[in-house]
């Protein structure tokens, strides 16, 4: 029974994929995230789940303590934050690009943004890593964003995010490359709906939408393709 382990699967990607993946009776499920994730009572004897901030060390070890020797199969990271500045995102609701631009991005908007998308997600992956190193073919797949992509990025602003998301494609970057063992993709989802932003955006799939692909994706992926940065078909995106 494989064991795949899923963060930020109270709500969006992170609950469509727990979704997903509980509705084949073959998997054991790990669910994390700082919000209480709802019961999935057709796999409950599957399904463990654990409420905790990933930008806590000591809420990260005592996790470590509890999976010890647990092998994981499958480890899906997405947990993450917009990085608008909260108070412009509150007062102007629908208007992302006002909540992000030169003039009102702080140091507080983008030290959240690296903690949370970057440093918490490195820390995580690097508690895990004898985990994934316990499974006979362990994969993680990281939720990155193309804003993300410093060659894409044509239209500025986004500071906070696109900073934060570039600094997580490098992290990932230099861990496929020291841990040969474990395959990393780095997948671009696609712009969905989701908690990051408290309205749907324009043009804004739904987060079932985009797993289904990431899914199929993830799926097609072997040891060769550690080290992508890719969107959610599996078309390469320019760093």
């Amino acid at each position: 029974m494989p064991t795949i382990l899923i963060t930020g699967a109270a709500s969006g990607l992170g609950a469509a994929f727990l979704a997903h993946y509980a509705a084949d009776p073959s998997n054991s499920l790990l669910a994390l995230d700082r919000s209480p994730i709802q019961p999935l009572p057709t796999c409950a004897a599957r399904l463990t789940t654990h409420t905790l901030d990933i930008t806590s060390e000591p809420s990260l070890a005592s996790l470590s303590r509890k999976l010890k020797d647990v092998p994981i199969d499958l480890l899906i990271h997405s947990a993450g934050v917009r990085g608008l500045v909260p108070e412009l995102a509150q007062s102007h609701p629908g208007d992302a690009a006002r909540a992000e631009t030169i003039e009102v991005t702080d140091r507080e908007t983008m030290r959240a943004a690296f903690e949370i998308n970057t440093l918490g997600a490195f820390v995580l992956i690097r508690m895990l890593l004898p985990n994934l190193r316990l499974a006979a073919a362990p994969r993680a797949v990281v939720m990155s964003s193309r804003m993300g992509s410093v060659s894409y990025n044509s239209t500025g602003g986004g500071y906070a995010y696109r900073a934060s998301k570039a600094a997580l494609n490098a992290v990932v970057k230099s861990l496929s490359i020291d841990v040969p063992e474990v395959m990393f993709v780095l997948v671009h989802p696609g712009r969905v709906e989701t908690g990051l932003v408290e309205w749907k955006e324009e043009g804004a799939i739904g987060a079932d939408e985009s797993v289904r692909e990431m899914v199929a994706l993830v799926g097609r992926l072997g040891r060769e393709d550690s080290g992508r940065f890719v969107d959610r078909w599996g078309k390469d995106i320019g760093w």
